[in-house]
């Protein structure tokens, strides 16, 4: 398997060599982008490399380049919309700003449960939401389950971001599909009473918050905690050090998954070269870039992922299609409302 350092030399290297003489060869695709520059731009260059056809990038914010979107209507440019979350899928779903689409490669290459029941969205990459818990102050004996979270005997103990977080959204929307709706409740309402402090910041706040002593367990994808562990900033890695990571649900459903994922939108004026580039992003080689790269999980099982993950150890995803965690999203937000879940 390449190393990081050694898959971008051999993606800078093929683009250098091939881009100027094909680039323009077989037209263009514009791409909007959720995730930064640095981990899109070459898996985008070799593409470019391959095929002759060049990626107009642009990046921003999940939610914004959603509203622009919608603002653009059937004006915008983009062809592909690249984004973060089943959730934010199933939004774009409903504002009438993706289509359909058939393509055989990738409904051999995506499972189903990471891809629309209808051909709007497939999965890219995978993300899990485990419990990560303070070395040494929790013994990982003690935990089972998302569900025992709401025990009494985590009161004050709990760190995790707020109701408005779309992760925390779809784990909550996991829970309805699994539990129903009144006993997610309970539980949600069980998890508000045991948070140690009022949520604020991202997972990476939750991790280091842990870390700092003002709770035992963090609730946090799995990609923060590697991205800290590998980390130039001595502080974060230090902080992710202090972690233990235990998968959830392992005796039932499994740990809740979710993905980041593309769509081809509803005004596209290049619908051939955007689905030529969504089975790019799916191919074996740019499945091993984003674990390398990004701390996430390949959508197959059988690609190789990074030292990092590895030392975690193998987990049981819960295999539920996660159109259902956009589906229900509507009713997870009134949920956590009701429970107090600020």
């Amino acid at each position: 398997m390449l190393n990081l350092k050694q898959l971008i030399a051999a993606l800078a290297t093929t683009a250098a060599v091939a881009l100027p003489l094909t680039a323009a060869a077989s037209g263009e695709v514009n791409l909007y982008s959720a995730r930064k520059e640095a981990l899109i731009k070459p898996l985008l260059d070799r593409f470019t490399s391959e095929t002759g056809i060049t990626v107009n990038l642009v990046t921003g914010k999940a939610d914004a380049l959603l509203k622009r979107l919608k603002s653009e209507g059937r004006n915008t440019p983009a062809d592909v919309l690249l984004t973060t979350d089943a959730g934010r899928l199933h939004r774009a779903k409903s504002a009438g700003v993706t289509r359909s689409f058939d393509s055989a490669t990738l409904e051999k290459l995506v499972p189903a449960s990471y891809r629309d029941p209808e051909g709007h969205w497939y999965g890219l990459s995978l993300r899990s939401r485990p419990i990560l818990y303070v070395k040494g102050k929790v013994d990982p004996a003690e935990l089972s389950s998302y569900e025992a979270l709401a025990d009494p005997k985590w009161k004050k103990r709990i760190c995790i971001r707020s109701s408005s977080n779309i992760y925390n959204q779809s784990l909550v929307a996991s829970l309805i599909a699994s539990n129903g709706e009144a006993e997610t409740e309970t539980w949600a309402k069980g998890m508000a009473a045991n948070l140690a402090r009022t949520p604020k910041g991202g997972d990476r706040d939750q991790i280091k918050a842990a870390a700092a002593g003002q709770c035992d367990i963090a609730v946090a994808n799995t990609y923060y905690l590697a991205g800290m562990l590998t980390s130039k900033d001595e502080a974060q890695r230090a902080a992710a050090g202090k972690m233990g990571l235990f998968w959830p649900n392992q005796d039932g459903r499994g740990t809740h998954v979710n993905i980041s994922g593309a769509a081809i939108t509803s005004a596209s004026k290049n619908s051939a070269n955007a689905v030529k580039l969504i089975e790019f992003l799916a191919s074996d080689a740019s499945q091993q870039w984003y674990a390398e790269k990004n701390g996430e999980y390949p959508v197959r099982d059988n690609i190789a992922t990074s030292s990092v993950l590895e030392s975690w150890g193998h987990f049981k995803a819960d295999t539920l299609n996660l159109s259902q965690l956009g589906n229900l999203n509507p009713n997870a937000v009134m949920l956590m409302d009701r429970a107090g879940w600020k």
